[in-house]
């Protein structure tokens, strides 16, 4: 918001009811303030404890307590009050730099530069992500001095993930597809940029990486969190000092937003959310810590009781494995939950504003914001991280875009917010200035590098790590100046010139695939297949199975010479299709190793021989995300300058 806009009638109004409320509380604290001081709820069943711990006997009101190696029982309390007493001005500086109510690149040049995109875009190299593309705002310092090792992690958190780390066999150090990359340096490196609170784009995150790029994330948002309730500790301890001495209150005690949740884990599925929640708990220091409704949420975010995951049961070689990795347990894109975090427990299904970490769908966020006709707990967000985003982009993309809009939005109601002590850039409209983004994807696409160019605002720099691609083959281009004719022109090269040639040949016309990446290009050539007459069948994500079976059946015994087959269906299914002797890319895939997947299946019947198959892709400019990781990219930069200026 403008500094203008701060100036009217109606927002000094609403400013001032705030501070009078503010006042009429007598600095009333919200939860994330006030030592947890209260009895545990008896109804509530603690069904985890830290793997390093052994199960003790239960208290009178029901808690059970974990005992260490020695034997000594831990007291399950919150013992938050002597946290604000424990961390050093050292470990805390880096966080205090950004996230501080004064945070020095946070100045009106800078923000101006963000707005009209005045970003100054080089190439580097990391020794273990890879190439990386970092942007930083003239003026400031960008990140391009971060080194390796140079995290900033307070000593409680980083003393558990260093001896998981060391825990890593040598033969699981490195990974299958890149055996130059070390994991536990990646970590590190991982770990230095994170802690440098600039925002990180990995476009290309290796399947066999996921688990420690997942568990360096999960410390640096608990770093976050912990760091964060500190410094509302310490400000605590001073205004219950001043009070109690009959001092004048401290002023420079901002340190809170307008809402308590502070860091956003968007992802595509219940099973990711499982996924998460183990790594965020992986790091939480033993012994005697507490993990309540575990039980609940591993039975709602897991395989309902009965289901059996198809995966496990298969051969290994029946689906390939990053379909696996995606859709291996509870694959339902409908779920929200929020995580509170104190110094011994971590309490699941927590009302939202009653939460630090908030884990949903953006179907799920939607769908809450929608009803509710309130986004305001999205209102002081100060870390996103956006995982899996390929995925998300084969389900409704809108709902992404719908999340990332509402971040950082002046809340509707106050929420008993202490106006005194919130940071004076959340009350100036610049939140969305300082939250760090963490997008993590399989490869990437023009919706998602879009989101990446207009929904990161962070002045502290951008670092977009990105993969040289290796070639593989046979395409058709046509030409295409403007995007937005984009969609008609590809249509009428295939319905005009690519179509006729292939009706026109005796062999291409029967057994051919027409694949087709977009859903609604998808209907559009439905209907003129239709319009033409022509024999085909359809295979889309809203196939039921019957429709899947006798479309499949049809295909491969000849009585339907076409078949069309949507990306969204290939990404959900991953059927093996056989009968298929032309393959037909009305555009590449955003999948790479779908392009692949589609010119093995041919030989999946008996006798087929290579000059017995046809292919053509069909692209234009505009598909250079998609050729790069087919053609490879010095072949996609060819192939692009080909087809003119």
């Amino acid at each position: 918001m403008d500094s203008d806009d701060w100036n009217s009638p109606t927002t000094k109004l609403l400013t001032l009811l705030n501070v009078s409320a503010a006042k009429s509380m007598k600095r009333k604290c919200a939860d994330q303030q006030i030592p947890n001081l209260h009895k545990p709820d008896k109804r509530r069943v603690l069904d985890h404890i830290s793997p390093n711990s052994t199960l003790g006997e239960a208290n009178a009101d029901g808690t059970v307590l974990a005992v260490d190696s020695v034997g000594e029982q831990k007291d399950g309390t919150d013992a938050e009050v002597n946290e604000a007493t424990e961390s050093s001005d050292t470990e805390e500086s880096t966080y205090e730099q950004h996230f501080g109510p004064a945070p020095s690149f946070l100045n009106q040049s800078a923000i101006e530069s963000v707005n009209k995109c005045l970003w100054s875009t080089s190439a580097s190299t990391f020794p273990k992500i890879g190439p990386v593309a970092i942007s930083k705002v003239t003026g400031l310092p960008g990140p391009e001095k971060i080194k390796a090792g140079s995290s900033h992690v307070l000593e409680r958190l980083r003393a558990p993930f260093e001896k998981q780390q060391a825990r890593l066999p040598a033969d699981d150090r490195t990974l299958s597809d890149f055996p130059e990359i070390d994991l536990r340096l990646l970590q590190d490196e991982i770990l230095s940029i994170l802690t440098s609170h600039c925002d990180l784009y990995h476009t290309c995150t290796p399947r066999d990486a996921t688990l420690v790029i997942r568990e360096s994330i999960s410390l640096h948002l608990l770093d976050h969190i912990t760091k964060k309730r500190r410094r509302v500790l310490k400000n605590n301890e001073r205004l219950a000092h001043a009070a109690k001495a009959g001092t004048p209150a401290p002023e420079d005690v901002q340190d809170q937003g307008f809402t308590r949740p502070s860091v956003l884990i968007l992802l595509p599925f219940r099973s990711s959310g499982l996924r998460w929640l183990e790594s965020l708990i992986a790091h939480t220091p033993p012994p005697a810590f507490q993990i309540e409704n575990i039980t609940r949420f591993r039975r709602e975010f897991g395989l309902p009781e009965g289901v059996v995951d198809k995966f496990a049961s298969a051969e290994p070689d029946a689906y390939p494995p990053d379909h696996v990795e995606t859709f291996g347990g509870n694959p339902d894109d409908n779920f929200r939950v929020g995580l509170k975090l104190t110094r011994k427990s971590v309490r699941l299904f927590t009302e939202f504003y009653g939460s630090d970490i908030i884990i949903a769908s953006p179907l799920g966020l939607r769908m809450s914001i929608e009803k509710e006709k309130n986004s305001d707990f999205l209102s002081s967000i100060e870390i996103v991280v956006a995982d899996q985003i390929d995925a998300l982009t084969m389900q409704n993309w809108e709902h992404t875009q719908f999340v990332f809009t509402h971040l950082n939005q002046l809340p509707k109601e106050s929420h008993d917010a202490d106006i005194s002590r919130i940071k004076p850039w959340y009350l100036d409209g610049r939140a969305a200035y300082i939250r760090q983004t963490v997008m993590l994807s399989a490869y990437e696409t023009p919706e998602i590098r879009s989101l990446y160019n207009q929904s990161l605002k962070n002045p502290a720099g951008k670092v977009r790590a990105f993969r040289r691609w290796a070639p593989v083959q046979n395409f058709i281009q046509f030409d295409c100046l403007s995007a937005k004719d984009e969609l008609d022109k590809r249509f009428s090269h295939f319905a005009n010139q690519l179509l006729p040639i292939v009706l026109k040949s005796a062999v291409q016309s029967t057994n051919t695939v027409i694949f087709v990446p977009s859903s609604l290009d998808f209907t559009r050539i439905r209907n003129h297949f239709q319009k033409q007459q022509l024999s085909f069948a359809v295979l889309s994500e809203y196939s039921t199975n019957q429709d899947i079976s006798r479309a499949r059946q049809a295909f491969f015994s000849g009585k339907k010479s076409f078949l069309i087959v949507s990306e969204r269906f290939h990404f959900y299914r991953r059927y093996k299709i056989r009968g298929i002797r032309n393959l037909v890319f009305y555009g590449p895939p955003d999948h790479a190793p779908f392009y692949t997947e589609f010119l093995s299946y041919p030989f999946l019947d008996d006798g087929v021989e290579p000059s017995d198959v046809t292919c053509r892709v069909l692209y234009s400019r505009y598909d250079w995300f998609r050729m790069e990781r087919i053609a490879g990219t010095k072949g996609a930069s060819q192939l692009i300058k080909s087809s003119g200026p």
